[in-house]
């Protein structure tokens, strides 16, 4: 093994190993260290993301939806079924199958691009060297033209409810449930928590999510997290917001959380499992020595510019160890910008366009501004809004919860952001998200030709009624 580079990557997630392939395919000798090792402990790629995050747990709530659909929806579509049981160990083997094949595909395309793949712990050292500790402990130092750092989060842990892996969980035991609980609790109402928190309730845990916020979903458009709040209170999903956990004392096979109400009053619930979500932070034990000349911030993000260089120079950081939403398409593209930059390209992020996604059912996704965002900006602004009650695939389909919403400027009619609770939300705003990409006008979308009958048509109707001019409902007057 050469143990000269041009880029060496720490981290293979969705930022590291996306940097890694695209540094090779512009001719850039790359090394790229992972530290993840799976249960017979052998080294496998794709970090978080693919191992206990966002793979793992799509492939999840896919499988509670069927489930949930075949016990009550099914009826409905004339389909009988009979009793309709799930098998937790079975569902979990899927989902460990998906895992397998997705990481494998990894060590594929990093083989095919000609990408050094080694596993172990890697640490800057100064003057872009990296010492590499491999899984039998031996030791080298890789030399490299330009470093990467993609090391990636880790979930925050709070004192009140320590992680034992057994009855109090975090986001990763939340996957290995091998039976479902009866009685479920969630500390925080976020992202996670909504995902993990709604593939259980579809199998038939009783759910209670403990929110210290006194706004539900306060990253999103309110309009649409009202929304979204409504429809989960319907599906059985208890949200208790402003609601601060105080302690969990576990007793047994059971553990009884302590927390303060909206009112400031001590509430007890006992709960057969916990999953503690409370938000991610940043991973760097190890992974800087003292003399590597990189700085983190206040919040421990190693800190970058624009670029995504740090103070060291040749060295470079992305993915969820930067700034920036946590977002595992967020870090690909990072990884894309710094290895074209490396290569001499001139590769920037439009870090104003990036879509979000929570994946529960409906989905919810947004891209761009918030109408809350726009306000406090003091942007002249239309909105337009379209019920999925109105579109006849979506009622056909059985998916007419929900809503999308289209924010343009009211003077330019420049689309400034789209919010949807419903039906595909993800890949609908990844339509809005290539228009803004492009500068599209509210009445550009409105103006495009939509395939009937589509989910889709909903974007569409929403543009149009941005300047009042919505076919499938009546209009708002406006304000004169």
């Amino acid at each position: 093994m050469s143990d000269k580079y041009d880029v060496v990557v720490i981290g293979s997630g969705p930022a590291g190993y996306v940097a890694a392939i695209r540094a090779a395919q512009l001719g850039l000798k790359t090394a790229c260290i992972e530290k993840w090792k799976d249960k017979n402990g052998k080294g496998v790629n794709g970090g978080t993301c693919l191992n206990v995050g966002c793979i793992p747990s799509k492939a999840l709530l896919d499988s509670s939806h069927k489930f949930h659909d075949a016990h009550k929806a099914f009826e409905g579509h004339g389909i009988s079924t009979g009793g309709v049981t799930i098998d937790v160990p079975a569902m979990l083997e899927r989902k460990n199958k998906v895992v397998k094949q997705m990481s494998g595909g990894i060590g594929g395309l990093f083989q095919a691009n000609k990408v050094t793949s080694l596993y172990g712990t890697g640490k800057l050292l100064a003057g872009r060297k990296v010492e590499y500790v491999d899984n039998d402990g031996n030791k080298s130092v890789l030399e490299a033209e330009n470093v990467i750092l993609a090391s990636g989060s880790v979930p925050v842990n709070i004192p009140v409810a320590p992680v034992d892996n057994n009855i109090i969980v975090d986001s990763t035991g939340a996957l290995e449930f091998t039976e479902v609980p009866k009685r479920l609790g969630v500390i925080g109402a976020g992202v996670i928590g909504l995902e993990l928190g709604s593939v259980w309730n579809r199998l038939g845990s009783e759910v209670v999510l403990l929110e210290a916020m006194d706004n539900f979903l306060a990253i999103m458009d309110q309009q649409i997290a009202k929304e979204t709040q409504k429809i989960f209170k319907k599906q059985g999903l208890d949200i208790r917001l402003s609601c601060r956990v105080t302690g969990t004392e576990v007793k047994g096979e059971e553990v009884e959380v302590t927390y303060t109400d909206k009112d400031g009053n001590e509430q007890k619930q006992t709960f057969d499992k916990l999953i503690v979500c409370v938000g991610r932070r940043p991973f760097t034990e190890g992974l800087l020595s003292g003399d590597s000349g990189v700085n983190l911030d206040e919040r421990g993000f190693i800190y970058v510019n624009d670029l995504c260089s740090t103070n060291a120079p040749g060295v470079w950081a992305v993915g969820d160890v930067v700034r920036g939403p946590m977002l595992a398409h967020k870090g690909s593209e990072e990884g894309v910008m710094v290895a074209e930059r490396i290569a001499g390209q001139k590769t920037l992020v439009n870090y104003d366009i990036i879509p979000n996604v929570i994946y529960t059912h409906p989905e919810v996704a947004s891209v761009g501004k918030t109408e809350e965002q726009v306000k406090a900006d003091g942007v002249p602004y239309n909105v337009g809004t379209f019920p999925f009650l109105a579109i006849g695939r979506a009622v056909a389909a059985d998916e007419q919860d929900g809503m999308v919403k289209m924010i343009a400027h009211a003077e330019t009619d420049r689309i400034l952001g789209c919010h949807i609770v419903g039906p595909s939300a993800s890949d609908l705003v990844q339509q809005v998200a290539i228009a803004m990409e492009f500068g599209s006008t509210a009445e550009d979308i409105g103006m495009t030709v939509f395939g009937h009958p589509t989910f889709s048509e909903a974007v569409k109707e929403a543009a149009l009624a941005a300047n009042g001019h919505a076919i499938h409902m009546p209009n708002r007057r406006k304000r004169k």
